[in-house]
């Protein structure tokens, strides 16, 4: 009901943004005193541009998280408001010169925050509409700033804490200003000189500043925010798990160990290890006040900023929603929490046992396997047995539990 009513709410607001943009380039057109036909063609053209975008933007959000880039499905009014921003701006920028539009920027800005297909789409239209509003735009400038904010996407995409922006932002702003300098002398036959580069280095001054902002910006505020998140909640004295140590020390002991191995194995099958360790320390946290069940103990993830794919990963751990597939993440956790509980129980029998881990594990792995219980993951054989041998190579840290 609430997923219902938030796509209702957001079906909304992007009506409304589609009227937004066909309102105000009619109006603006007629500001400006285009002529009638002009003045359809400009309001035709921007309620085609903006409904691509906006169905794109629909599309990709039925599509979950994967739909878009970075935790765009969860802040979608960044995109919203910045899409807003650029319907005024694209009309704005026709009354300026157009080798000073900062748009390989404001491509970038677009991509970044929805995916780079969406961004490139925008970034093509609302480039369109400022030529379209101009007093003699031209194929030509469209074709510059389309190829110039294409390049820049292709270039500045997959964003990470340790990504070297350096050498990317460079190569943009060389792109454009060839670009630039090729529109001038080949499109517009002017002859070179010094004053033909007056304005291209003023573009290229005004996207690198708003470039080095930007990303400067987006790397403290939504890549680095995750990762630092992660950094506390999956150190072993954070206070939740601290207090859990206090609570029950086996309980514990056997978060800690079932996070080691399933981080061992989120590393070597390329999942995100630092959301499947936290799902490994905190699922059963419940066990603080006595309730095991999400809604006993949703609010601990909450109350402490727990990144949002960490929160997916143990609402789906915690309460399986019925009838959908599971992650690999999910048995990831689950396997190595079922490995560390038996050997856990058999050293509690009897400290000085002889375990054979590769038997133990095996028969683990075996009785998943013909119980039917791997249909419901979304896990392949190669997968299941890269998971299987990755645990078995674990046995001096299995030694280590005695």
């Amino acid at each position: 009901m609430e997923g219902e009513k938030s796509s209702a709410k957001f079906n909304l607001i992007y009506a409304t943004l589609f009227l937004f943009t066909g309102a105000f380039v009619f109006a603006f057109s007629f500001f400006v005193g285009k002529s009638y036909e002009a003045i359809l063609r400009n309001t035709i053209v921007a309620l085609l541009c903006a409904g691509t975008v906006l169905f794109m933007i629909s599309d990709a959000n039925g599509r979950g998280k994967e739909g878009f880039s970075y935790d765009n499905y969860y802040q979608k009014n960044r995109f919203i408001l910045v899409f807003a921003v650029m319907v005024v701006l694209s009309c704005v920028l026709s009354l300026v010169p157009n080798e000073f539009w900062p748009y390989m920027s404001l491509f970038v800005i677009l991509a970044l925050f929805s995916n780079n297909e969406i961004g490139l789409v925008a970034g093509i239209s609302f480039t369109t509409i400022s030529v379209m509003l101009e007093a003699n735009g031209s194929n030509g400038e469209l074709f510059m700033y389309v190829l110039a904010g294409a390049v820049a996407i292709a270039l500045l995409r997959d964003l990470k804490e340790n990504t070297a922006v350096g050498l990317p932002v460079f190569i943009s702003l060389i792109m454009q200003a060839v670009l630039i300098i090729a529109y001038n002398v080949l499109f517009q036959n002017r002859t070179f000189s010094i004053n033909i580069l007056i304005l291209p280095i003023l573009n290229l001054m005004l996207n690198l500043i708003m470039l080095l902002v930007f990303l400067n910006m987006f790397g403290v505020y939504v890549i680095r925010k995750s990762n630092d998140m992660y950094m506390e909640i999956n150190d072993a004295a954070y206070p939740l798990l601290v207090q859990l140590k206090e609570k029950d020390k086996d309980e514990y002991f056997r978060a800690i160990h079932t996070g080691y191995l399933a981080e061992r194995i989120a590393l070597g099958l390329g999942f995100n290890d630092r959301a499947v360790k936290a799902c490994a320390y905190y699922h059963r946290i419940g066990i603080l006040d006595g309730g095991l069940k999400w809604s006993d103990v949703e609010h601990y993830y909450l109350e402490n900023n727990f990144p949002i794919e960490a929160v997916e990963f143990l609402h789906e751990y915690i309460e399986p929603p019925k009838g959908h597939i599971k992650t690999k993440e999910a048995l990831a956790v689950q396997l190595s929490e079922t490995v560390i509980a038996s050997i856990m129980y058999l050293i509690k029998q009897n400290k000085d046992a002889k375990i054979d881990y590769d038997k133990l594990i095996d028969n683990l792995f075996d009785k998943k396997e013909a119980s039917g219980e791997l249909k419901d993951y979304a896990v392949t054989f190669m997968e299941y047995d890269r998971m299987r041998s990755i645990l078995k190579k674990e046995k001096l840290y299995y030694d280590f539990l005695r």
